[in-house]
């Protein structure tokens, strides 16, 4: 197993495991700054390095699969909010039109920009009898950037993709999977492997040419996560 400070990385054969948090944290949330956009965007290049078939899943430990942009950094940044923000769309954008199959196994609560890198994946594995799903903007008087909204309306069913957002409401993983807002659940015990067993049986179609389709199905929306954050707060 390889390790950075913010995430580190294990194989499973054809398909790499990107844990969003460190390896020596036992409940992480796995908040979005800086370090940790260069530690994901770090072990990223090298998954791209992996040779044939491959795939990727991306979860977490504990309690949280992500709890989005770290707040703590922005109140000790002041100023510096809508470039982070904007930094966080980036890493969206990249995952959004991966070159190879991408997973989410969604082990926890899942809130925030965590929810928006979590429906970038191809596909999504939450867990079953506990954690949330939830985009809390508007209950903390946020709005959303073009970038996001656009992620959303492109991979969520659009009545509950517009009640997500505009109700900031929490979903459970059986509500989640009815409402189409993940793809399969599990239960705790089975996310992981139930995750990594989708990805390993889609690796071969891993190639240039599967990042070229994903960016053409989701062209407005990547195009518009590329755009400069001002004045949002997801």
């Amino acid at each position: 197993m390889r390790s950075t400070l913010h995430a580190h990385l294990d194989d499973d054969g054809d398909v790499s495991i990107l844990y969003l948090g460190e390896a020596d944290s036992s409940d992480p949330e796995n908040r979005f700054n800086p370090d940790w956009l260069d530690s994901v965007h770090t072990l990223l290049d090298e998954v791209q390095t992996r040779p044939g078939p491959h795939a990727l899943v991306t979860t977490g430990h504990g309690r949280f699969y992500s709890t989005g942009a770290d707040l703590d950094w922005r109140l000790n940044n002041p100023g510096r909010a809508d470039w982070l923000l904007t930094q966080i769309q980036l890493l969206i954008a990249r995952l959004l039109v991966f070159p190879m199959p991408t997973v989410a196994a969604l082990q926890g609560h899942t809130f925030g920009a965590g929810a928006f890198l979590a429906i970038a994946h191809d596909h999504s594995v939450m867990r079953s009898d506990r954690g949330y799903l939830c985009f809390p903007g508007v209950t903390l008087g946020a709005a959303y950037a073009p970038g996001v909204l656009e992620l959303t309306a492109a991979r969520l069913p659009a009545r509950a993709g517009r009640d997500a957002l505009m109700t900031g409401q929490r979903y459970g993983g059986s509500e989640a999977h009815r409402l189409g807002l993940v793809d399969e659940v599990a239960e705790e015990s089975e996310v992981l492997s139930t995750a990594v067993r989708w990805a390993r049986s889609v690796a071969h179609t891993r190639s240039d040419a599967l990042g070229d389709i994903k960016r053409g199905l989701h062209r407005r929306a990547f195009e518009s996560l590329h755009e400069p954050v001002a004045g949002y707060n997801e």
